[in-house]
């Protein structure tokens, strides 16, 4: 499974219309076949993370030839970044761990 991890710093003047642009190539990507998943990170420093996951290459290919993402990639670089980085990594190993949900509580002791 392909993961892409895209950081990357805004212009401060560029916020409000970044917002826009991302909350739609957001809508956009959950669309595409092979979308697994992506979620979207600001450090206390401004630092932007954004990690996307992809069933395939050719899904994750599809995604970064898709007009409209072609057409935001060229926006961003443009008017909105003043820097980014671009990796994209094979999952290599996955381990999840959920806790079980807390056991509820006997009748009769909660409050009064």
């Amino acid at each position: 499974m392909p993961v892409v991890i895209f950081r990357n710093r805004l212009r401060p003047e560029s916020v409000d219309e970044y917002t826009a642009w991302a909350t739609r190539m957001s809508d956009l990507a959950r669309t595409m076949p092979g979308h697994v998943s992506h979620k979207g990170f600001t450090a206390a420093d401004g630092e932007r993370v954004t990690i996307v996951e992809f069933e395939t290459d050719a899904a994750m290919h599809a995604w970064a030839t898709h007009p409209e993402h072609v057409a935001a990639q060229g926006k961003g670089r443009a008017d909105f970044y003043l820097e980014y980085s671009l990796q994209v990594c094979d999952l290599r190993r996955e381990t999840r761990f959920t806790a079980a949900p807390p056991a509820p509580a006997p009748e009769g002791s909660g409050p009064t």
